[in-house]
């Protein structure tokens, strides 16, 4: 939208230069465009995040003040979008989300940068339950009018390359692919391909990534090792980005993002939802002038957090505190809640056990009554045990080892150099399974009305290779895509502890329930009822 206005304001009613300023804010919001595309790709496995992040870097060099989007629920590849920008990364999902609800979410960013990168989550068309559309790459690049750039892992294919991306092609019905990366080809029959692909499926190639031995992120069974704990990440990264900028048409890139239509407003989302997403307030205390401190669990051992999830406490009058379970020794000052996310405890177990003041901390505020939510490895670090079995190599193993510990064990745990110590909040302990426990999408209702209304329910997700000797069961907990549904979840009084990491945006009442609850322990606390 460009528009002289100075002369605007001159000749049009002689309206002064302010109210037309006033009016362009109004309105700019609403009709703002912005650059951007989705790096997709047939599989996991593909290249996309290495892709992305060395893509994101290019951006940033070249001046672009860049917005990057993860869709699914990832942690880490986030992280590694951030170390590249410096800026959170943010998770859009369209099964979290309504398709209207997801792209408000994406629009709440867009003052903020004026090109965006959205990477995809395993294949294009993979959603939820591996079948439908809902939560997949593809639905989302729909829901957001993205073009999608195809990265295609050629390594072992020679032609057949065209029949894998002319039936990606076929099955596009919104023709949304705009362009292909053919990633590990080498050069020599990078140079022979690409004009048969260009010419027998009338789509663009923006270029090629040969393979790259001495580079490349690396992966453990939840996914890829964090960035922190990669020494080299920044020097991987430029590196990355360097050999990328030398083998892919960049203008091309440019010119296929430029083609992304407006996407305004989503002005018939659900009202409510979105007066929360955009406004959330609690009820407060009419003598309550103090901010609610929530303190949040971050660092190296407790790290996954959507940003949603955070700033939407914040928006519901929350300030966050964070603090280290590992490196800390008490809590932080004058907090009314406690937030421990999900993270890998299992990979700092010990030294979690050694630091007993914070455990006595988080025990004693426990005990007090303070508000608590916990999430997978902040559910885990509640308990009275972990058992310290948890690298990479031969699971299987493992797994039967701990089982077998686990029938023989008794609550005499002090001197067993297998097991760590933790916060003891909670009875039993947990330990190592050996696969995927719970593993994927659920939606969970509360049995009792706690944290949300009578009939709400959240949106959530699994992923844990650890389980509990007790789980809870004051939840229900049911996979969308094939009905089955378990019993999950401490939920009463002022906890919600549990497995599932849990997305606020799909329901925002969880939030302003937290948050009240922070407000309602501080007044009691102030009022000297504790």
């Amino acid at each position: 939208m460009n528009f002289n206005l100075g002369f605007y304001a001159t000749t049009r009613n002689k309206s002064s230069k302010a109210d037309i300023l006033k009016v362009y804010d109004e309105i700019k919001d609403e009709y703002m465009k912005i650059n951007r595309f989705m790096i997709a790709a047939p599989k996991s496995g593909s290249g996309k995040t290495m892709i992305t992040c060395a893509l994101l870097q290019l951006l940033k060099d070249s001046g672009k003040n860049v917005l990057s989007y993860k869709c699914g629920p990832d942690y880490i590849d986030p992280m590694f979008h951030k170390k590249v920008l410096g800026v959170p990364s943010k998770n859009l999902d369209t099964f979290f989300t309504d398709e209207k609800t997801t792209v408000q979410l994406f629009l709440d960013e867009r003052a903020d940068g004026d090109f965006a990168v959205l990477e995809g989550v395993m294949g294009l068309y993979d959603g939820l339950g591996g079948i439908y559309e809902q939560g997949s790459s593809y639905h989302l690049a729909k829901v957001t009018q993205t073009p999608i750039i195809l990265v295609v892992d050629a390594k072992g294919m020679g032609k057949s390359v065209l029949a894998l991306i002319a039936g990606f092609l076929q099955y596009d019905t919104q023709h949304l692919i705009k362009g292909v990366l053919l990633n590990r080809m080498s050069k020599g029959y990078y140079d022979i391909i690409k004009p048969l692909i260009e010419k027998e499926l009338s789509v663009k190639v923006v270029g090629y990534f040969p393979e790259q031995k001495d580079i490349g992120l690396s992966s453990r069974h939840l996914g890829l090792v964090m960035p922190d704990e990669l020494s080299d990440i920044k020097k991987q990264l430029n590196e990355t980005a360097d050999r990328l900028k030398k083998t892919i048409d960049m203008d091309l890139f440019m010119d296929i993002a430029a083609e992304a239509d407006e996407i305004g407003d989503s002005g018939s989302a659900d009202k409510d939802k979105r007066q929360t997403l955009k406004n959330a307030e609690p009820m407060r205390p009419q003598d309550q002038n103090n901010t609610v401190n929530i303190a949040v669990a971050m660092d190296e051992a407790f790290c996954f957090y959507y940003d949603d999830n955070l700033r939407m406490l914040e928006k519901c009058g929350a300030q966050l505190l964070y603090f280290s379970p590992l490196h800390d020794t008490k809590l932080p000052k004058d907090c009314d809640a406690m937030l421990l996310g999900g993270g890998y405890p299992e990979l700092y177990a010990r030294e979690l056990s050694k630091n007993v003041s914070m455990l006595n901390a988080i025990k004693k505020a426990f005990r007090a009554g303070m508000p608590t939510v916990a999430e997978c490895g902040g559910f885990m670090y509640l308990h009275t045990y972990m058992h310290n079995i948890c690298d990479d190599t031969d699971e299987q193993n493992k797994a039967d080892e701990q089982n077998k510990a686990d029938t023989q064990y008794n609550t005499d745990t002090q001197n067993d150099v297998s097991v760590s110590q933790l916060v003891g909040a909670l009875d039993g302990g947990c330990h190592f399974k050996g696969k995927l426990v719970r593993f994927g999408y659920i939606e969970l209702a509360e049995k009792h009305s706690n944290f949300l209304a009578p009939d709400e329910k959240i949106k959530a997700h699994e992923f844990h290779y650890y389980d509990s000797t007790d789980n809870g069961a004051d939840c229900i907990a049911t996979k969308p895509a094939t009905g089955r549904s378990y019993d999950c979840v401490i939920s009463h009084d002022n906890y919600w502890l549990g497995f599932p990491h849990l997305y606020y945006p799909s329901n925002p009442h969880f939030a302003e329930s937290f948050v009240r609850k922070a407000y309602e322990y501080r007044r009691n606390k102030n009022g000297k009822l504790l």
